[in-house]
């Protein structure tokens, strides 16, 4: 099943641009969130999450449409993967389907990793 996720951090913002791309690659479920992003409730995103299954796909407008900080996106692009389901990113082109996609992923992993252990040496 396709799903799109689309998110504004202000209620003056408008969702329109990003649930019309979502609709042209033929999502069935929509999950709209206007909320800040400092907040780190996704009630909406987190009911959904529950019931995906091994194969949905997931599309956003862009990946940082899924968190605020890199190490949250990461984290919950890593872990729906590890379930099995695909991510996709329309205005980045990311695709956790493809080869491409998967290596782009290893490496945002690995640029989280890297900043958790720098962040944690710099203040130990």
């Amino acid at each position: 099943m396709k799903i799109g996720y689309a998110w504004v951090s202000t209620k003056d913002q408008n969702l329109d641009l990003q649930i019309e791309a979502l609709e042209k690659v033929g999502c069935e479920k929509f999950i709209k969130r206007k909320i800040s992003g400092a907040t780190k409730n996704r009630p909406e995103l987190d009911k959904m999450i529950e019931q995906f299954r091994k194969g949905d796909e997931l599309y956003v407008w862009r990946l940082d449409r899924l968190g605020r900080s890199l190490k949250n996106i990461i984290d919950l692009v890593l872990s729906l993967s590890e379930k099995g389901i695909i991510i996709k990113g329309l205005a980045d082109g990311v695709d956790t389907s493809t080869i491409n996609g998967r290596l782009f992923l290893n490496l945002m992993a690995s640029l989280a990793e890297y900043e958790r252990i720098t962040v944690c040496k710099s203040k130990g």
